[in-house]
């Protein structure tokens, strides 16, 4: 195991005088507070911990343009005082393009406000099926506390 890096934390028997149960890390993973416990059929049950930092998962601030704080009025006025036949006039598609392209950033650069957001970055391993799987368990414990308060309600 140590020619692998890992490192077994299972120190005491979980089945009569053997141990059966491994749980094994890399060294730079920390497990916390293993202890074996109480009886399952003929093992014993491993209660720990594990303290997990993945490298890959970072919070990062970005600026957002606010599109609910937007003055869509004055963006439309702007855009509205070009006479866009003489602007566009003896240009190609892209000539055109970038001239429209120009008029709509020059009108909604103080218009459109910024707004500071966090974003996270999941683990590689947080896929959507796990997501999906803490949605559902999430739910779940609401509609048994919803249960819980009507029973109790009905009940009085």
């Amino acid at each position: 195991m140590s020619t692998n890096s890992l490192q077994q934390h299972v120190n005491e028997p979980t089945r009569g005088n053997n141990i059966p149960d491994f749980v094994m890390t890399t060294t730079d993973l920390n497990i916390n507070g293993l202890e074996v416990t109480d009886k399952i059929g003929d093992h014993q049950m491993i209660d720990f911990s594990l303290e997990v930092q993945d490298p890959n998962t970072r919070t990062q601030d970005k600026q957002v343009l606010d599109y609910k704080r937007a003055n869509f009025e004055l963006i439309k006025e702007e855009l509205g005082s070009h006479n866009y036949e003489i602007l566009m006039s003896n240009k190609n598609a892209e000539e055109s393009y970038m001239i429209l392209k120009e008029k709509i950033a020059t009108a909604t650069e103080h218009r459109i406000l910024k707004k500071r957001v966090r974003t996270i970055s999941n683990p590689p391993w947080f896929s959507e099926e796990i997501k999906c799987l803490i949605n559902a368990r999430q739910h779940s414990k609401f509609r048994d506390l919803k249960s819980i308060i009507a029973g109790h309600s009905s009940a009085a």
